[in-house]
């Protein structure tokens, strides 16, 4: 509007905006309430609607969509000329995630901004499209080896099947073995081909080694010592190679890997040597920290002195002489492996342990100063020659702290590529530096100084997952390296503290045999499994060309509707409310899953987190609440999704709204109704008063009273507060404290609130039949309290149970009683006014039909608990009390009851075994050098401890169990672990002297008698070695694993590559939970624990 140039300086200036927020009427979302409606029927659909914030009273913005085309600025007029009246709606400063949250009117953060962008939308759709793997990431790269898939626990052998692969004339003779068995394909010889034509002609950057690793039956879930298997395997193959045909293949273990050792005598009086030659497949070499190899390898062949108590025995001088021992290294193999003792056994601990030493090797290595006789030695030290030098083609490395534990690695040259490369199982990478740690005055040698670039593919990148699983050696993670120079001196060294094998090669001056071609059968399969990853490779691009082409119609479609799902403003009718998650459940996985899917039924989109229980809005959950407009709703569901809820702008539920209404109409007027009250003037002293709940009053005068409920307080007559007032007679309540005085106009403003509220007169009188009964029970406590004096008075040993008392009842006249009697008599006396005298003493039940005793006086389990032996002269004085008997008389005598009536042995017998449910007790046994009770010692009161039963606790802990003629015994104990806390493998049950040790025995079986003791001894558990690197609190040695036991390599009579025999089945099932070793191999859960096994 024009303003006029005379006007007033009041008001805006100009160009100012108005706030059109900040002069709504009743704006927020219950304004209305009081000032509108002051009941439920003057509710409005709008009223409805501003509840959710979606009534045009409401001041939320209606936001611009910032995902649809900005609209053309206009050129405004003059600001000196025009004052905007604005609600800010298209100020984008003011809409934030943040401040938008609650508002249903902005559709801005519900996730629609990845379908903005195309390469985000494209990976969000093709990963909810689950296309599945691409091959194509398998494929292998180019100059980069292939890696062995690990199994479980196989990384020891992965090491050292790259190793051995990359030996050339050991991979021509794998290559060049056959057999002419009838299932040879299954042998370990034929699965090692397979595996060596993988890692030689695979078109994938991974093998999967499955079939050999079952061929030698290796448990893929047990980590086992990787130089033992190097051994043991070697050992396999040497037996097959010396079957074959070619004299070359015959002895190829030997000729390859095999030296020759003398280990000798030289008496020192006559001269004499002893010598003894052996083979050897490996130099064992023990060091410490920071030592050369070259000195180990010294020190090994270092002569010993034989003196003193350690003479050598000559044959030739027939006595004990000084000699010296001695240790030369004859021949040397085309290939070394110098095996680090890393590991040795602590006796101790009886554990193995793993050495932190590192050791310092060089990459070339001269042999000839260690091979020959002592006086060779000497001269190749000073006539240097290159007929012995070895070049280092492989580290093996164990990283991890525990000998049990960590995870095998593999450092190794690669001569097709004359690179080395970091074998770890699927992880191939190039590698520019060898050892783990910078040596002190060493230098670690830099094997691509020139090379920056690293290997392509993923193989670059560190295995995350192996990382978390393998805590490398503590001195790894500050290990550092240095530079080395241009040109590498052949006696820089390399350290490490973790390689437990070292590989030298003998230095060929010939050039590099050719790589050898696999046979026949073994190229075939890899070649089928070229050709089935080529299939794979080729319909996972035409898949992958489709879910394009989908997405990019998806995208568009997707784009359309946000741009256009805005409500422009209040004046806008037909918008539909749905769940905020429920728009972001369409943009995130609906619409893709509904686009790439052909099911006809549509994608469900969940509003349950804005509907109510009556199944309409819920106001409550406004702040989830978005409208859109009707024709996004349509498209939405021609896209084949479908909202959990078809329902309209006026469907906020009335129900929830008007319990609400409620609420906060009473938040208005309670208020207004206090200070009403509290106005009125104080009683007059000729006006009559009323009486009234005292708490009623103080909670209802409250700002916001604890009893209210739905948006009311109950009646001050109501339950709970009429008893403040009114007795049950009612008449006015004789306790006074709970009721006070108000005034008439008091009770007329409540009985405005409550109508049918009648309050009792001040004048009044208090209930007459309450006070009498009040005197009369008085009187009747008093009479009781003096009752149960007098007998505590009579009967002061009995009642207090003393150790003392125990000592009458030897060598004297007694009476048995039963125990709930005793037990209910003490209760009493110890308060006579608020617990029931005992009526009789019903000895009845004891006697059989006989007029015989139905139990035995000296069977613990017939009485104990059941019955008490009291002195005789008690007995009298209770039975002149109390009505009762007849008589059990006894009289205890060296630990046991001598008793004139005899006991019916065929009616007791009856009594223990006629019961369809009792209760047993299981009582543990006392621990060692503690002494149990006699057991008539333990006749007394179950729930009243006296000090002998103390003592008895003390001893034994027991626990009761109500059992029936079917419960097992593996229910009694389950029973008892929950109770006592004892594993169910550490229990030993006993009954009458027999071990209960069948757990499928029931009760009926073992014909256990009513009341009976079974008695407990416990075991202590048995530890398992755990995978854990944890050390527990209290250390437990670590038992050694079977090693290569129960598989091929561990049959050392094994001497064919005919597939192995499968192993015979466990004749036990044992239960991870319990550890129970179940009798039945095929058992579906535990006998003991009831745990299932599930499908193995």
């Amino acid at each position: 509007m024009k303003r006029k140039r005379d006007a007033s300086p009041q008001g805006l200036n100009a160009g100012e905006v108005l706030q059109r927020s900040s002069h709504a009427i009743s704006s927020t979302s219950w304004g209305w309430v009081l000032s509108e409606a002051e009941n439920v029927s003057e509710i409005t659909n709008d009223h409805l609607l501003a509840t959710c914030g979606m009534s045009p009273r409401n001041t939320h913005r209606f936001c611009r969509n910032k995902y649809s085309t900005r609209p053309r600025k206009e050129t405004r007029p003059d600001p000196d000329d025009v004052i905007v009246i604005s609600d800010d709606d298209d100020d984008d400063s003011q809409c934030t995630k943040r401040s938008c949250r609650s508002n249903p009117n902005c559709v801005n953060y519900v996730g629609q901004k990845p379908w903005e962008s195309e390469s985000a939308a494209r990976e969000m759709f093709m990963e909810v499209a689950s296309l599945g793997h691409d091959p194509s990431e398998d494929e292998r790269h180019k100059g980069v080896p292939v890696g062995l898939k690990n199994l479980g626990a196989t990384c020891y052998a992965n090491a050292s099947l790259q190793v051995w692969f990359r030996d050339i004339a050991f991979r021509r003779g794998v290559f060049d073995c056959e057999s002419t068995e009838e299932k040879f394909e299954e042998s370990p010889i034929f699965q090692l081909q397979v595996t060596f034509a993988a890692l030689q002609c695979t078109t994938q950057n991974v093998f999967n080694p499955e079939k050999l690793v079952e061929a030698l039956e290796l448990k893929t879930t047990e980590q086992q010592d990787a130089q033992e298997f190097s051994k043991l395997f070697l050992e396999h193959l040497d037996a097959q190679f010396q079957k074959q045909s070619k004299p070359a293949l015959k002895t190829l273990i030997t000729d390859q890997f095999q030296g020759k050792q003398v280990y000798g005598t030289l008496c020192s009086k006559c001269q004499t040597k002893s010598e003894r030659d052996t083979g050897f497949l490996e130099l064992e070499i023990s060091f410490k920290n920071n030592t050369k190899l070259e000195d180990n390898i010294a020190n090994l062949l270092r002569e010993e002195s034989l003196s003193g108590d350690n003479q050598y025995f000559c044959s030739n001088c027939d006595g004990l002489q000084d000699a010296t021992r001695y240790t030369e290294l004859a021949s040397l193999p085309p290939v070394m492996h110098f095996s680090l003792q890393r590991f040795s056994y602590n006796f101790s601990t009886e554990e193995r342990v793993k050495s932190k030493n590192a050791i310092v090797f060089p990459k070339t290595l001269d042999m000839s100063p260690f091979l020959g006789k002592a006086e060779e030695r000497n001269a190749a030290a000073t006539n240097k020659s290159d007929a012995n030098v070895y070049e280092l083609r492989g580290v093996l490395l164990h990283k991890g702290k525990s000998a049990y534990h960590g995870h095998y690695e593999a450092q190794i040259f690669d001569a097709a590529s004359s690179s080395w490369f970091q074998f770890n199982d699927e992880t191939v990478t190039k590698i520019k530096k060898l050892g783990d740690k910078v040596p002190t005055k060493e230098t670690v040698i830099d094997i691509e100084e020139e090379d920056k670039k690293k290997a392509p593919g993923k193989e670059q990148r560190e295995n995350a997952r192996k990382r978390q699983r393998v805590e490398d050696s503590d001195d790894e993670l500050l290990a550092k390296s240095v530079e080395a120079p241009a040109s590498l001196d052949p006696e820089s060294r390399i350290s490490s503290k973790d390689a437990y094998m070292l590989i030298y090669t003998r230095k060929e001056v010939c050039p590099s045999p050719p790589i050898p071609q696999p046979p026949v059968r073994a190229l075939g399969i890899v070649e089928d499994l070229n050709a089935t990853h080529k299939r794979a490779c080729e319909n996972y691009a035409a898949k992958e060309k489709q879910a394009n082409a989908t997405f990019q119609e998806t995208r568009r479609k997707v784009q359309d509707i946000c741009r256009t799902w805005r409500v422009t403003g209040p004046q806008e009718k037909d918008f539909v409310i749905v769940s905020e998650s429920a728009l972001d459940d369409f943009l995130g996985e609906a619409v893709i899953k509904a686009a790439t899917t052909e099911s006809e039924t549509p994608h469900k989109l969940d509003m349950e987190d804005i509907i109510c229980i009556h199944g309409r809005y819920d106001h409550h959950k406004a702040a989830a609440m978005k409208r859109i407009t009707r024709k996004a709703y349509e498209q939405i569901k021609s896209l084949n999704c479908a909202f959990s809820h078809e329902l309209t702008s006026n469907d906020v539920c009335r129900e929830c709204v008007e319990e609400t209404f409620r609420t906060k109409l009473y938040a208005k007027q309670h208020p207004k109704l206090v200070g009403e009250f509290d106005d009125l003037p104080p009683i007059a002293s000729n006006e009559t008063a009323f009486w009234i709940s005292k708490p009623w009053l103080r909670d209802w005068r409250l700002q916001k009273p604890k009893m209210t409920e739905d948006g009311a307080d109950p009646s001050p007559d109501s339950k709970g507060y009429m008893a403040h007032v009114k007795c049950e007679h009612g008449g006015l309540a004789l306790n006074s404290t709970n009721r006070c005085k108000i005034s008439a106009k008091g009770v007329e403003l409540l009985q405005r609130l409550y109508p049918t509220w009648e309050p009792l007169s001040d004048d009044l009188d208090e209930c007459i039949v309450c006070d009498e009964i009040k005197n009369a029970s008085s009187e009747e406590r008093s009479k009781n309290r003096r009752l149960a004096e007098e007998e505590k008075a009579s009967l002061q040993p009995l009642f207090d149970d003393t150790s003392s008392y125990q000592g009458f009842l030897e060598d004297a006249p007694c009476a048995l009683i039963p125990s709930d009697f005793l037990n209910a008599w003490r209760y009493w006396l110890n308060k006579p006014t608020e617990r029931p005298r005992p009526e009789t003493i019903d000895n009845e039940p004891f006697f059989c039909e006989h007029r015989l005793l139905a139990f035995d006086p000296n069977c613990e389990a017939d009485v104990d608990g059941i019955l008490t032996a009291i002195r005789r002269s008690d007995w009298d004085e209770l039975e002149g009390l109390y009505l009762g008997g007849p008589l059990i008389a006894v009289q205890k005598s060296k630990g046991s009851f001598e008793h004139p009536i005899k006991v019916c042995i065929g009616c007791r017998e009856q009594r223990k075994t006629d019961w369809s449910s009792t209760e047993i007790t299981i009582r543990c046994e006392p621990k060692e050098g503690r002494r149990r009770k006699t057991a008539a010692s333990f006749y007394g009161p179950a729930s009243r401890q006296s000090t002998r039963l103390r003592q008895a606790k003390e001893n034994a802990e027991r626990t009761k169990m109500q059992v029936t003629k079917t419960t097992t015994v593996k229910d009694i104990k389950v029973h008892v672990q929950k109770q006592l806390k004892i594993a169910t493998i550490c229990q030993r049950l006993f009954y009458q002297g027999k071990e209960l040790d069948d757990n499928a025995a029931t009760v009926a079986s073992l014909n256990i008698y009513a009341q009976s003791i079974l008695e407990l001894k416990q075991e202590n558990e048995v530890y398992e070695i755990s995978d854990s690197e944890d050390v527990p609190a209290k250390r437990r040695r670590t038992e050694e694993a079977a090693g290569f036991g129960g598989t091929l390599l561990g049959r050392s009579n094994h001497r064919s590559s005919s597939p192995p025999t499968p192993p015979p089945q466990p004749k036990v099932k044992t239960c991870h939970t319990c550890t129970f070793d179940n009798e039945q191999a095929d058992a579906t859960e535990c006998e003991m624990c009831g745990t299932s096994f599930g499908s193995s």
